[in-house]
Protein backbone atom coordinates (compact mmCIF):
# COMPACT_ATOMS: atom_id res chain seq x y z
CA UNK A 1 0.00 0.00 0.00
CA UNK A 2 2.71 2.79 1.27
CA UNK A 3 5.51 2.06 1.80
CA UNK A 4 7.35 4.74 1.94
CA UNK A 5 6.33 8.17 3.49
CA UNK A 6 8.06 11.69 2.79
CA UNK A 7 7.62 14.95 5.63
CA UNK A 8 8.84 17.88 4.60
CA UNK A 9 9.68 20.04 7.08
CA UNK A 10 10.42 24.24 7.50
CA UNK A 11 11.72 24.05 11.52
CA UNK A 12 8.65 25.69 12.37
CA UNK A 13 5.85 24.15 14.87
CA UNK A 14 3.16 24.60 12.36
CA UNK A 15 4.77 22.35 9.86
CA UNK A 16 5.64 19.87 12.96
CA UNK A 17 1.86 18.84 13.40
CA UNK A 18 2.44 16.46 10.44
CA UNK A 19 4.45 14.51 12.60
CA UNK A 20 2.22 13.25 14.99
CA UNK A 21 0.01 12.28 12.06
CA UNK A 22 3.10 10.78 9.46
CA UNK A 23 3.55 8.05 12.83
CA UNK A 24 0.24 7.05 13.04
CA UNK A 25 0.56 6.48 9.14
CA UNK A 26 4.04 4.23 9.38
CA UNK A 27 2.30 1.94 11.92
CA UNK A 28 -0.77 1.73 10.04
CA UNK A 29 1.19 0.96 6.93
CA UNK A 30 4.45 -0.41 8.38
CA UNK A 31 6.21 2.26 6.04
CA UNK A 32 9.31 3.76 6.05
CA UNK A 33 9.77 7.49 6.71
CA UNK A 34 12.15 10.43 5.17
CA UNK A 35 12.59 13.59 7.06
CA UNK A 36 13.31 16.29 4.90
CA UNK A 37 14.44 19.67 5.60
CA UNK A 38 14.95 22.06 2.62
CA UNK A 39 17.09 25.43 3.10
CA UNK A 40 16.85 27.99 1.32
CA UNK A 41 19.00 31.15 0.87
CA UNK A 42 17.61 34.65 1.28
CA UNK A 43 16.44 36.08 -2.00
CA UNK A 44 16.46 40.36 -1.66
CA UNK A 45 16.43 42.07 -5.34
CA UNK A 46 17.17 45.22 -3.77
CA UNK A 47 20.29 44.15 -1.67
CA UNK A 48 21.96 41.40 -2.52
CA UNK A 49 24.34 40.05 0.15
CA UNK A 50 26.74 37.24 -0.01
CA UNK A 51 25.96 34.17 2.62
CA UNK A 52 28.52 33.77 5.19
CA UNK A 53 29.66 30.17 4.57
CA UNK A 54 30.71 29.35 8.37
CA UNK A 55 26.91 30.80 9.13
CA UNK A 56 25.44 28.68 6.39
CA UNK A 57 27.29 25.94 7.68
CA UNK A 58 26.20 26.75 11.47
CA UNK A 59 22.07 26.26 9.54
CA UNK A 60 22.90 22.83 8.13
CA UNK A 61 24.45 21.67 10.98
CA UNK A 62 20.90 22.84 12.90
CA UNK A 63 19.05 21.47 10.45
CA UNK A 64 20.51 18.01 10.76
CA UNK A 65 20.12 18.58 14.84
CA UNK A 66 16.55 19.28 14.75
CA UNK A 67 15.88 16.75 12.15
CA UNK A 68 17.87 13.85 14.78
CA UNK A 69 15.50 14.73 17.42
CA UNK A 70 12.31 14.09 15.91
CA UNK A 71 13.71 10.74 14.53
CA UNK A 72 13.66 9.63 17.81
CA UNK A 73 9.81 9.98 17.86
CA UNK A 74 9.82 7.47 15.15
CA UNK A 75 12.72 5.34 16.54
CA UNK A 76 11.00 5.10 19.70
CA UNK A 77 7.60 3.55 17.89
CA UNK A 78 10.61 0.84 16.09
CA UNK A 79 9.92 2.49 12.36
CA UNK A 80 12.53 2.96 10.33
CA UNK A 81 13.65 6.91 9.47
CA UNK A 82 16.09 8.68 7.55
CA UNK A 83 16.75 12.63 7.46
CA UNK A 84 18.00 14.71 4.62
CA UNK A 85 18.73 18.11 4.48
CA UNK A 86 18.81 19.99 1.15
CA UNK A 87 19.74 23.48 -0.13
CA UNK A 88 17.23 25.18 -2.56
CA UNK A 89 13.72 25.93 -3.34
CA UNK A 90 11.66 24.28 -1.05
CA UNK A 91 8.63 23.33 -3.41
CA UNK A 92 11.59 22.13 -6.22
CA UNK A 93 13.65 19.67 -4.08
CA UNK A 94 10.57 18.40 -2.23
CA UNK A 95 9.25 17.05 -6.06
CA UNK A 96 13.11 15.77 -6.77
CA UNK A 97 13.03 13.80 -3.22
CA UNK A 98 9.88 12.17 -4.62
CA UNK A 99 11.16 11.03 -7.78
CA UNK A 100 14.74 10.08 -6.01
CA UNK A 101 13.60 8.26 -3.02
CA UNK A 102 10.58 6.64 -4.71
CA UNK A 103 8.05 8.05 -2.75
CA UNK A 104 4.44 6.90 -2.53
CA UNK A 105 2.98 9.16 0.42
CA UNK A 106 3.33 12.36 1.42
CA UNK A 107 2.48 13.72 4.84
CA UNK A 108 2.18 17.75 4.47
CA UNK A 109 1.03 20.44 6.75
CA UNK A 110 -1.21 23.16 4.97
CA UNK A 111 0.83 25.81 6.98
CA UNK A 112 4.72 26.65 7.92
CA UNK A 113 7.10 28.89 8.73
CA UNK A 114 5.29 32.12 6.59
CA UNK A 115 2.26 31.21 9.63
CA UNK A 116 -1.27 30.61 9.54
CA UNK A 117 -2.92 33.56 7.40
CA UNK A 118 -6.73 33.82 6.25
CA UNK A 119 -5.56 31.62 3.34
CA UNK A 120 -6.42 27.45 3.88
CA UNK A 121 -2.99 26.65 3.15
CA UNK A 122 0.66 28.29 2.23
CA UNK A 123 1.99 29.10 -1.16
CA UNK A 124 4.50 26.14 -0.68
CA UNK A 125 2.18 23.69 0.28
CA UNK A 126 -0.33 24.45 -2.89
CA UNK A 127 3.20 24.43 -5.39
CA UNK A 128 4.12 20.55 -3.53
CA UNK A 129 0.41 19.33 -3.82
CA UNK A 130 -0.10 20.08 -7.61
CA UNK A 131 3.09 18.89 -8.84
CA UNK A 132 3.89 15.87 -6.18
CA UNK A 133 1.36 13.28 -8.05
CA UNK A 134 1.54 10.85 -5.60
CA UNK A 135 -0.84 10.41 -2.58
CA UNK A 136 -0.78 12.92 -0.17
CA UNK A 137 -1.96 13.40 3.76
CA UNK A 138 -2.82 16.78 4.56
CA UNK A 139 -3.04 18.26 7.81
CA UNK A 140 -4.68 21.04 8.55
CA UNK A 141 -2.36 23.11 10.90
CA UNK A 142 -4.82 25.44 12.22
CA UNK A 143 -6.43 22.77 14.23
CA UNK A 144 -3.22 20.24 14.95
CA UNK A 145 -0.36 23.32 15.06
CA UNK A 146 -0.79 23.99 19.10
CA UNK A 147 0.70 20.60 20.05
CA UNK A 148 2.81 18.46 17.61
CA UNK A 149 3.34 15.94 19.87
CA UNK A 150 -0.57 14.54 20.37
CA UNK A 151 -0.78 11.31 19.19
CA UNK A 152 -2.79 11.61 16.56
CA UNK A 153 -6.26 9.08 17.08
CA UNK A 154 -8.71 8.98 13.93
CA UNK A 155 -12.25 8.25 15.31
CA UNK A 156 -14.87 8.79 12.35
CA UNK A 157 -13.02 8.05 8.52
CA UNK A 158 -15.59 9.42 6.04
CA UNK A 159 -14.69 8.13 2.10
CA UNK A 160 -16.62 9.43 -0.80
CA UNK A 161 -17.54 7.21 -3.42
CA UNK A 162 -19.14 7.72 -7.00
CA UNK A 163 -19.50 3.77 -7.83
CA UNK A 164 -16.58 3.80 -9.77
CA UNK A 165 -13.58 1.56 -9.65
CA UNK A 166 -11.08 4.53 -9.26
CA UNK A 167 -13.34 6.01 -5.98
CA UNK A 168 -12.41 2.62 -4.66
CA UNK A 169 -8.69 3.32 -4.78
CA UNK A 170 -9.87 5.16 -1.32
CA UNK A 171 -10.71 2.11 0.58
CA UNK A 172 -7.55 -0.15 1.61
CA UNK A 173 -5.97 2.33 2.93
CA UNK A 174 -9.24 3.86 4.73
CA UNK A 175 -9.48 0.15 6.16
CA UNK A 176 -6.13 -0.19 7.42
CA UNK A 177 -6.58 3.06 9.06
CA UNK A 178 -9.36 1.97 10.67
CA UNK A 179 -8.20 -0.89 11.74
CA UNK A 180 -5.03 0.74 13.27
CA UNK A 181 -6.96 3.59 15.38
CA UNK A 182 -10.51 1.53 16.16
CA UNK A 183 -12.49 3.94 14.09
CA UNK A 184 -15.71 3.73 12.20
CA UNK A 185 -15.46 3.38 8.89
CA UNK A 186 -18.62 5.81 6.51
CA UNK A 187 -19.33 5.56 3.28
CA UNK A 188 -20.60 7.98 1.15
CA UNK A 189 -22.55 8.37 -1.81
CA UNK A 190 -24.33 11.80 -3.51
CA UNK A 191 -26.76 10.89 -6.12
CA UNK A 192 -27.04 14.07 -8.32
CA UNK A 193 -29.97 15.50 -9.66
CA UNK A 194 -29.76 15.71 -13.09
CA UNK A 195 -29.90 19.09 -14.93
CA UNK A 196 -32.69 18.85 -17.60
CA UNK A 197 -32.24 23.19 -19.43
CA UNK A 198 -35.11 24.67 -20.47
CA UNK A 199 -36.54 28.01 -21.32
CA UNK A 200 -39.70 27.12 -19.29
CA UNK A 201 -40.75 25.25 -16.32
CA UNK A 202 -40.31 21.38 -16.42
CA UNK A 203 -43.27 19.69 -17.38
CA UNK A 204 -44.83 17.07 -15.48
CA UNK A 205 -43.48 14.52 -17.67
CA UNK A 206 -39.60 16.08 -16.88
CA UNK A 207 -40.13 16.46 -13.68
CA UNK A 208 -41.32 12.32 -13.16
CA UNK A 209 -38.50 11.57 -15.41
CA UNK A 210 -35.63 12.61 -13.16
CA UNK A 211 -37.41 11.42 -10.29
CA UNK A 212 -37.36 7.69 -11.70
CA UNK A 213 -33.63 8.03 -12.37
CA UNK A 214 -32.83 9.34 -9.06
CA UNK A 215 -34.85 6.50 -7.46
CA UNK A 216 -33.20 3.94 -9.68
CA UNK A 217 -29.43 5.69 -9.31
CA UNK A 218 -30.31 5.82 -5.62
CA UNK A 219 -31.37 2.13 -5.57
CA UNK A 220 -28.37 1.01 -7.73
CA UNK A 221 -25.66 2.54 -5.71
CA UNK A 222 -27.56 0.55 -2.30
CA UNK A 223 -27.27 -2.69 -4.13
CA UNK A 224 -23.47 -1.54 -4.62
CA UNK A 225 -22.56 -0.91 -1.57
CA UNK A 226 -23.98 -4.34 -0.30
CA UNK A 227 -20.72 -5.54 -2.54
CA UNK A 228 -18.69 -3.31 -1.54
CA UNK A 229 -19.52 -3.99 2.43
CA UNK A 230 -18.94 -8.05 1.76
CA UNK A 231 -14.92 -7.31 0.42
CA UNK A 232 -14.27 -5.43 3.57
CA UNK A 233 -12.07 -6.53 6.67
CA UNK A 234 -14.14 -4.50 8.66
CA UNK A 235 -17.81 -3.10 9.32
CA UNK A 236 -18.59 0.18 7.99
CA UNK A 237 -21.78 2.28 7.67
CA UNK A 238 -23.49 3.22 4.09
CA UNK A 239 -24.90 6.85 3.58
CA UNK A 240 -26.44 7.54 -0.29
CA UNK A 241 -27.83 11.64 -0.26
CA UNK A 242 -29.14 13.08 -3.28
CA UNK A 243 -27.98 16.64 -3.95
CA UNK A 244 -27.85 18.87 -7.43
CA UNK A 245 -24.68 19.68 -6.08
CA UNK A 246 -22.43 16.67 -4.49
CA UNK A 247 -19.25 18.70 -3.43
CA UNK A 248 -21.39 20.60 -1.21
CA UNK A 249 -23.11 17.81 0.41
CA UNK A 250 -20.41 15.97 1.16
CA UNK A 251 -18.76 18.60 2.65
CA UNK A 252 -22.03 18.67 5.15
CA UNK A 253 -21.92 15.19 5.52
CA UNK A 254 -18.41 15.39 6.84
CA UNK A 255 -19.75 18.09 9.52
CA UNK A 256 -22.73 16.42 10.44
CA UNK A 257 -20.83 12.89 10.80
CA UNK A 258 -18.30 14.87 12.59
CA UNK A 259 -15.69 12.88 10.81
CA UNK A 260 -11.97 13.75 11.57
CA UNK A 261 -10.01 12.21 8.50
CA UNK A 262 -11.68 12.02 4.92
CA UNK A 263 -9.81 9.60 3.02
CA UNK A 264 -10.56 10.45 -0.98
CA UNK A 265 -9.61 8.52 -4.83
CA UNK A 266 -7.55 11.53 -6.76
CA UNK A 267 -10.00 10.85 -9.60
CA UNK A 268 -13.80 9.29 -9.70
CA UNK A 269 -15.15 7.94 -12.92
CA UNK A 270 -14.86 10.80 -14.97
CA UNK A 271 -11.07 11.46 -13.97
CA UNK A 272 -8.29 11.54 -16.75
CA UNK A 273 -4.74 11.65 -16.74
CA UNK A 274 -4.97 15.53 -17.58
CA UNK A 275 -5.01 16.88 -13.89
CA UNK A 276 -3.67 15.78 -10.82
CA UNK A 277 -6.85 15.54 -8.84
CA UNK A 278 -10.75 15.42 -10.00
CA UNK A 279 -13.27 18.54 -9.49
CA UNK A 280 -14.18 16.95 -5.54
CA UNK A 281 -10.39 16.30 -4.37
CA UNK A 282 -9.74 19.99 -5.51
CA UNK A 283 -13.00 21.29 -3.35
CA UNK A 284 -11.13 19.28 -0.17
CA UNK A 285 -7.72 20.44 -0.69
CA UNK A 286 -9.48 24.17 -0.93
CA UNK A 287 -12.05 23.95 1.29
CA UNK A 288 -11.84 20.89 3.92
CA UNK A 289 -10.98 21.55 7.32
CA UNK A 290 -10.45 17.66 8.64
CA UNK A 291 -7.15 15.82 7.62
CA UNK A 292 -7.79 14.54 4.46
CA UNK A 293 -5.56 11.66 2.86
CA UNK A 294 -5.81 11.81 -1.47
CA UNK A 295 -5.22 8.41 -2.75
CA UNK A 296 -3.64 8.93 -6.20
CA UNK A 297 -5.17 6.79 -8.47
CA UNK A 298 -3.27 6.93 -11.59
CA UNK A 299 0.71 6.44 -11.71
CA UNK A 300 2.77 9.48 -11.63
CA UNK A 301 4.10 9.27 -14.94
CA UNK A 302 0.93 8.94 -16.51
CA UNK A 303 -0.43 12.30 -15.49
CA UNK A 304 0.46 15.00 -18.09
CA UNK A 305 2.53 17.64 -17.37
CA UNK A 306 0.89 21.16 -17.51
CA UNK A 307 1.71 23.64 -20.04
CA UNK A 308 4.00 25.52 -17.46
CA UNK A 309 6.06 22.81 -16.64
CA UNK A 310 6.57 21.58 -20.57
CA UNK A 311 7.34 25.19 -21.49
CA UNK A 312 10.07 25.03 -18.33
CA UNK A 313 11.57 21.90 -19.24
CA UNK A 314 11.76 23.13 -22.90
CA UNK A 315 13.93 26.69 -21.96
CA UNK A 316 16.32 24.37 -19.64
CA UNK A 317 17.36 22.99 -23.07
CA UNK A 318 18.74 26.12 -24.89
Amino acid sequence: MFRHILIPLDGSGLAECAVSCAVAFARAFGAHVTLLRVLEKAQNVDFLQPVDPLDWSMYKKEANTYLTALKARFEAEDIGTDCLVKEGHPAQRIIETIQEKGIDLMVLSSHGRSGLSGWSAGSVFQKIVFRARISIMIVRAYHYGKDPSVPFRFSRILVPLDGSKRSEFALPPATALAQSHNAGLILAHVVIKPEMPRWTQLTQEDAELVNRLVERNRKEMKKHFETVLSRLPVEARTLVEMSDDPAVRLHELVREQQADLVVLSAHGYSGKPRWTFGSIAHTFIAYGTTPLLLVQDFPRDKIEPTEAETAAAERKGH
